[in-house]
């Protein structure tokens, strides 16, 4: 794979603030990354440098091949980008807005009517194509946004918080819209929803008070969730015995946290010892006790866990 973005310690600096402060990294086609990060953290100040809307105080850019300070119109022209507040004009209807949009972007005169029905129809945007923009709901401003970057079937977009203000029917759609293409583009998505790193992104950069604390993929980010690999069992009621005390005492387990229910049901969570798997071992467990279960389950590590423990 080729790299199509590289930032080489990238900063912009307001005042004595370091919005961003000296940020590295590369991003491939084919990949989808992730950029995460709490308000504040300077993810839409690097979108802004990349897309060179800003300039950095320090450090610098390559978008598609091009370095944002000396060639920003190439870098322009080779990418999609939408704002986190895309600016729109509420005055013109949909279709007019993109024909105006196709316009600037050069596309020939023979070919905008293809472009424009190719994003209508990715975007999902037919029934208010004649409506006007200022008379459209937040989640259609959106989509509008998202048409607007793809109109000229670019290689590389830039998207700043994609499904902001969409419902979850509209977020699965704009979701699947960016796996579909993933595979030929490179796609940078700022986000602060997590559950849009599982859903759609290869890779994570996180970034806090300006730096960047983690680069790896949502599995590798997973593991380091202290409830990655732990096994949780559910059962129908609560047998006699110590049933606590026989689960603390299989092999590899380093605690046990315990769960009552009101219907009398109750539930144990195994967090094993480091680099230990325990799974088969608890099960082990469960059928020789002949305890009646309900459920039991290895659990994949909690990205949110992750995240507070990496920005705090």
């Amino acid at each position: 794979m080729s790299v199509m973005i590289e930032t080489d310690n990238l900063a912009r600096y307001f005042g004595s603030i370091k919005a961003v402060d000296g940020i590295s990294f590369k991003v491939e086609k084919g990949e989808v990354l992730g950029f995460l990060g709490p308000n504040g953290a300077g993810k839409s100040t690097t979108m802004k440098m990349l897309t060179c809307f800003l300039t950095p105080s320090l450090g610098t850019a390559k978008v598609g091949g091009y370095d944002i300070l000396e060639q920003s119109r190439e870098v322009r022209e080779s990418l999609g980008y939408l704002p986190e507040n895309a600016p729109l004009y509420g005055e013109m209807e949909v279709g007019e807005f993109l024909s105006f949009i196709s316009e600037i972007r050069g596309i020939e005169a023979q070919k905008r009517v293809a472009a424009i029905d190719r994003v209508v129809a990715l975007c999902s945007l037919g029934e208010v194509f004649r409506q006007r923009i200022e008379t459209l709901s937040k989640g259609y401003k959106r989509r509008v946004g998202l048409a607007q970057a793809l109109l000229h079937d670019p290689e590389i977009l830039i998207l700043d918080e994609p499904t902001d203000g969409l419902d979850p029917n509209q977020k699965h759609e704009v979701r699947t819209l960016i796996n579909s293409m993933a595979r030929d583009k490179c796609i940078i998505l700022s986000t602060h929803i997590l559950e849009e790193v599982d859903a759609v992104c290869t890779r994570a950069v996180i970034i806090a008070h300006g730096k960047i604390v983690a680069d790896a993929s949502p599995d590798e980010l997973r593991r380091r969730s202290p409830a990655y690999g732990a096994v949780r069992v559910c059962l129908e009621t609560s047998p006699e015995g110590e049933v606590e005390s026989n689960l603390r005492g299989i092999s590899g387990v380093n605690k046990v946290q315990r769960e009552d229910y009101t219907d009398g049901s109750l539930s144990f969570v195994l967090f094993p010892e480091e680099g230990a798997q325990i799974f088969q071992a608890v099960a082990r467990e469960v059928e020789t006790n002949n305890w009646a279960l309900r459920d039991m389950r290895m659990e994949t590590g909690h990205l949110d866990e992750v995240f507070r423990e990496i920005t705090q």
